[in-house]
């Protein structure tokens, strides 16, 4: 028996994410628990006054909840942030991606090493910008994510001793409110995340790239620490 079986992992992350990672850790011998600490809803959103040249997504969220805005785009170049982002852009109907696999800054210096002047950027409410401004940006906030009150009960039944997957510095803000933190060990997705969480957790890992199999290798990690 491996040190991750039976182990209990929070997936806080939302719909349809939260079920492709607790399968992908159920895998991996986890007793993974889906409690999603927000709930996903798309929002109106105007297009843009110009077409932009090339379209930047960040989120898994932003193709799945865009809605039918998004074809009038599907034929621009999309800078996606993550091979789940890319993906659900593919499924959405976009062909030509280009995947980044570091953050949002990293992505955004990419389309401009590629010759893009301007992106649009189709986002959640509660975003992220880029740290520099490398390019001229436009927003259009396709959806938002709506915080839970309280953490809901299937983590708290597993409490404490559990692993928590944070795959947001947001989710990380928030976990971090319901919870005594010295009793739990957590997994970053990002050092941004991680830092977001704050200090005094009994153990922490970060992931080295931002996908969920990284995550779940730092998950793993942590059994063997506390093993």
């Amino acid at each position: 028996m491996t040190r991750t079986e039976r182990r209990a992992l929070l997936v806080l992350r939302p719909e349809l994410g939260a079920s492709a990672t607790a399968a992908a850790a159920d895998a991996l011998g986890f007793v993974a628990i889906v409690a999603p600490l927000f709930t996903v809803r798309p929002l109106d959103w105007p297009a843009p006054a110009t077409r932009p040249q090339a379209v930047l997504m960040t989120s898994a969220n932003a193709a799945r909840h865009g809605g039918s805005g998004l074809a009038a785009l599907i034929d621009l170049p999309l800078y996606a942030v993550g091979d789940a982002t890319a993906a659900a852009a593919r499924a959405a109907g976009f062909t030509k991606i280009h995947i980044g696999h570091e953050d949002v800054e990293a992505i955004v210096a990419g389309a401009r090493r590629d010759g893009v002047a301007d992106l649009l950027h189709l986002a959640g409410r509660d975003y992220r910008a880029p740290m520099a401004a490398q390019l001229p940006i436009e927003r259009r906030l396709v959806y938002a994510a709506d915080a839970v009150t309280s953490l809901p009960e299937p983590a708290r039944a597993a409490l404490p001793g559990a692993i928590a997957l944070l795959h947001s510095p947001r989710a990380a803000t928030l976990f971090a409110t319901f919870v005594d933190p010295s009793r739990l060990s957590i997994a970053a997705i990002s050092p941004a995340t991680r830092d977001a969480a704050g200090d005094g957790w009994r153990t922490v890992a970060v992931a080295d790239r931002p996908t969920d199999a990284s995550l779940l290798a730092a998950a793993a990690k942590l059994c063997d620490h506390d093993g």
